[in-house]
């Protein structure tokens, strides 16, 4: 309870929320880091899941290529790039760029993929080329899973960006480092509560603008099926309904003939 009655004595002191290395300079540079290594992903990931969505080709050169990029541990990435030269934010932008392609990529491709085959040749049926049946059927069908990709992808940076404070980066991370070496646990735990913050209102407005781009219609099929509830069994104890008129004598029935 000290911990973190001293994680809001700091998170309530203006004189850390100030400055060059405040909590809003911070910010912004964690921020400004984490925006950078998601637009270097999406460049690499989204064009490339389109493509092979859309050729419906692919899909272990999409795995290996997601499953390999997801083994490579950040941190090391950090050091073998600060061993070559990279400090600070480059280095952190590349190796959290890598991070963030697997979810991209994999959301992408998915999201193509499962557009149905009968819209595809609908599409082309009225004669729409691939290019642009791809542009106005199916990547606003896939846009869905591609921007839960984007938003799972941007998350994941945002957490893991921290990490730029090992490699002379400027980040909320710093505030957690340097309670680390001071050792102010109440510093670290206030760092990490800015950190989840910062996480769940990026989460919460990357969801309301994808809400915004989704197609109306797919919003209202969306929200259907979520308000469709399964109808409640039958009571054993009901009595079996009278029988239907199909089921009267031959010679009660009304049989039409074409």
């Amino acid at each position: 309870m000290d911990v973190l009655q001293d994680a809001f004595t700091w998170l309530n002191d203006p004189l850390n929320w100030t400055g060059r290395d405040g909590v809003l300079a911070l910010g912004a540079d964690h921020l400004r880091i984490s925006a950078l290594a998601v637009l270097l992903a999406a460049l690499v990931a989204l064009p490339l899941g389109v493509w092979l969505g859309h050729r419906r080709r692919g899909g272990v050169v999409t795995v290996v290529a997601a499953n390999t990029s997801r083994a490579l541990p950040t941190f090391a990435l950090l050091t073998i790039f600060a061993s070559t030269g990279l400090f600070g934010a480059t280095a952190t932008v590349l190796a959290v760029a890598v991070f963030a392609v697997p979810p991209i990529l994999s959301n992408t491709f998915t999201g193509l993929m499962e557009v149905d085959a009968d819209v595809r040749d609908a599409a082309r049926g009225v004669g729409m080329s691939g290019g642009r049946s791809l542009v106005l059927v199916e990547l606003p069908l896939a846009l869905p899973l591609v921007g839960a990709g984007l938003r799972t992808a941007t998350t994941q940076v945002l957490a893991t960006v921290p990490l730029a404070a090992l490699v002379g980066g400027s980040s909320l991370g710093s505030i957690i480092v340097q309670g680390m070496a001071l050792q102010r646990y109440g510093q670290v735990v206030a760092g990490a509560l800015l950190v989840a913050g910062l996480c769940l209102v990026v989460e919460g407005v990357l969801a309301a603008v994808q809400h915004a781009l989704t197609p109306a219609p797919m919003r209202a099929t969306s929200g259907r099926l979520r308000r469709r509830r399964p109808r409640a069994a039958a009571d054993p104890a009901t009595p079996a309904p009278a029988p239907a008129a199909a089921d009267a004598a031959p010679d009660q029935q009304t049989v039409t003939r074409s």
